[in-house]
């Protein structure tokens, strides 16, 4: 098979309990590019599950590290090297805390921005110059404790919103393999305002 061109890495944590938190929107992301692909995301290699395939007419390898998210540079980087990939070439998928819900960011470079998994990235490639999408989880009123809310199950409607965001993200890395990330940044890269809390009747005389 040809080697993959791109390597795209959907960041997340491995297990059941996990599987339908806000924090695993990178392994749903490539699960459905996988089905664009029509692969599957299932073989064990580099500390990972793999997939490859061809999208958009280049050939790809689609991973979901299974280190855990603050250890995925350690499978991020085993993949690269098995490739002979440059981080240049390498598109990660990511939540993000820190825009609402809806919302796509996408980055060729840049901070972590708090997020443990890009931090794991950064350190083992020395490097970062890597195209990221981050995808918005951003809750709608503030939460005391941001981690237990990233690791909660999905209600029904963050679930919808997590299924719109997906096909997004998906749409926007088709997008940088055909038109080049700068095209892919100028159409998703819009912000969303945060929801606006009910406005209350001022009590009737």
């Amino acid at each position: 098979m040809t080697p993959p061109a791109w390597l795209i890495v959907g960041l997340g944590n491995p297990g059941v309990e996990y599987a339908s938190t806000p924090h695993n929107l990178g392994f749903l992301a490539v699960d459905r590019l996988a089905e664009l692909v029509g692969t599957r995301v299932v073989r064990p290699e580099a500390k990972s599950l793999l997939g490859l395939g061809t999208l958009a007419g280049l050939p790809v390898a689609l991973a979901k590290p299974q280190t855990f998210m603050n250890a995925s540079g350690l499978a991020v980087r085993e993949l690269l090297e098995r490739f002979e990939l440059a981080p240049e070439r390498l598109i990660v998928l990511v939540d993000d805390v820190a825009l609402p819900w809806g919302m796509l960011r996408i980055r060729t470079s840049g901070t972590a921005g708090g997020h443990n998994g890009l931090a794991s990235i950064i350190g083992a490639l020395g490097s970062s110059n890597f195209i990221r999408v981050r995808m918005g989880i951003g809750p709608d009123e503030p939460v005391a404790d941001l981690a237990a809310y990233v690791l909660r199950p999905m209600r029904k409607a963050e679930l919808e919103r997590a299924a719109a965001s997906v096909e997004a993200a998906a749409e926007a890395v088709r997008m940088i393999l055909t038109e080049g990330v700068g095209r892919a940044m100028a159409r998703f890269n819009r912000r969303i305002a945060p929801p606006q809390a009910p406005a209350t009747e001022a009590p009737k005389p």
